[in-house]
Order: C-alpha cells, then structure tokens, then sequence
C-alpha cells in the first residue's frame, strides 16, 4: 500500500512537470533570444451586417478607444497533456504599450511553481522581469519581437493585444454567429480565419516586423489562423480567441490565445524599465 502510494505521488508530481515543462517550452523561445451562450446563425457579414469591416478595422478601433483593461489566456495541448497560461492587466493602444502579470500552470497540489512573470507588452519589444533562472532580482529581460521565429505571438505567454488586432486586419470568411452576451454587455461574435502573411504585409508599421517574423521564421506549421472575434455596439474588439498550430522542436502544437478587453478609457500607467535595470546576461529555466 505504502508503495502504491508512493507511485501514485511521483505520477501525479511527474504530471505536473510535464504540464510545467510544456508552458515554459512555449516561453523557451525568449530565452534563446535573450541569451547575448448565443444565438447562432450562418449570415456572411461582409454585406450589410457590416461584421467583415469591424473584425478587420479591429486595431483602429482600440487605437482611438485609447486603453483597455485585459485578460488573457493561452492554452496549449501536446501529447494529452493541456496547460493554461493566464495574464491580468492593462493596455494603452495609443501608446502602443501594455502591463501584464503571467502566471504559470500550478503543480498537482495546488501550489506554485513559478514565480508570477511581469510583462511590459509592445508590438514591437517584451519587457519581462522573474523569467528564467539566473536573471539577478529586480532586473528585466528585453526582447526584440522581430528576433522570434513566432513574432512573439505565442512564446511570451500572451499575445500583444495590439498585433493581436492587427492580425484580424487579414480577416477572411468572416461569418457572423450570433448575438451573445459577454459580462453584461451585448457583442456580436464572428468567424473567421486570418492570415499571417498578408497580415504582415497590411499591418501598421509598428506591428509589420513582428508579424513578418512569424511568416519569415517559421515558427507555424500553418499561415492559417482560425478566430473567433466578439465585437461590441459601438465597433470594439471585446474578445478575441486566435488558434494557431505552434511548432514546438519541430513537433505541431495546438495554442489558443484569448484576450478579453474591457473598461476602456481606464487609465493605465506603463514605465519602461531604465537601460540600467536591462540583464543582456544568460537566461536559464
């Protein structure tokens, strides 16, 4: 009995490794780099129903909406195994830059594993302090997107609410599903499949080089990004769930991103970290 016990305690602490292990393998990629209830229906929205323009003009919307408060979260399943990475913060469109606090997969018993990762979000650049061992306390890792072979749509943890919206600009087969309720206010939810290719070449120039990254770097198995986009009355992205096939060491690895946008106008308070408190050493997990 003792020993069943025992066997039964190291699968369920294996298990929690591996779901542990996936998450950071999903985030590896910063470290390489920094090393030196609805209705439904089937109605297109590209005539009068006006939903193909709205996903589309998604990132001109928020950018004079101004900021948003934001959720988001990132699941990710490989080999019957399914983690979830969660984020909590804000994001200033007009300033192009966002705050967010990440937390990893907790262990089988409840507790933490990891420490919460503070994120500093741009299109263009990923401020992240408490990742990987060896960053000394207090000090921040600093990404280039352009560097990532996914533009950092994936291996951050969180998609950039922004690019995320400028994705959406590559918009096709945009269908509208039905009219549901998100947390009190009314959105219409569409449909639809993005491209990353002809998102990089449409994109704002602040977004273009993350997203060509993605294309150039290969780090999809597939340009193709089903989504589904929920937009409220007054033309604003309110959620939006982007599902892509991540290569993981070469391995097909199903990531669905989910941002939830809320509070608009909130205000939100982002200070980059000084040049002083940058760490350009070797990130270790």
């Amino acid at each position: 009995m003792v020993e069943r016990q025992r066997d039964r305690g190291r699968a369920r602490r294996g298990h929690g490794g591996r779901r542990a292990a996936l998450a950071l393998a999903v985030m590896a990629g910063i470290a390489a780099s920094a090393c030196g209830c609805g209705a439904s229906g089937g109605a297109a929205a590209d005539g009068a129903d006006g939903g193909a323009a709205a996903v589309r003009g998604a990132a001109g919307t928020l950018v004079a909406a101004g900021s948003a408060r934001a959720v988001t979260s990132m699941e990710m399943a490989a080999g019957g195994t399914r983690v979830t990475i969660r984020g909590e913060g804000g994001y200033d469109f007009r300033r192009r830059i966002g705050s967010l606090t990440v937390t990893l997969p907790k262990d089988p018993t409840g507790s933490p594993e990891h420490r919460p990762i503070t994120e500093l979000l741009s299109p263009a650049l990923l401020y992240m302090k408490n990742r990987g061992a060896g960053v000394p306390a207090g000090k921040w890792v600093r990404i280039d997107s352009a560097t990532l072979a996914d533009g950092n749509l994936v291996t951050g943890g969180a998609t950039d609410p922004l690019t995320a919206a400028e994705l959406l600009g590559s918009a096709g087969k945009v269908s509208f599903a039905g009219t549901e309720d998100l947390a009190g206010t009314s959105v219409r939810h569409y449909r639809g499949v993005a491209d990353l290719g002809a998102a990089a070449r449409g994109a704002a120039p602040y977004a273009r080089g993350a997203l060509a990254a993605a294309v150039r770097g290969k780090g999809f198995g597939s340009a193709a990004v089903p989504f589904d986009a929920y937009v409220d009355g007054e033309g604003r992205l309110r959620k939006v769930r982007q599902r892509f096939t991540y290569l993981n060491q070469g391995r097909p690895v199903t990531v669905a991103s989910t941002t939830v946008l809320y509070g608009f106008g909130a205000r939100v308070l982002v200070r980059l970290p000084p040049a002083a408190d940058i760490y350009a050493g070797r990130v270790r997990d």
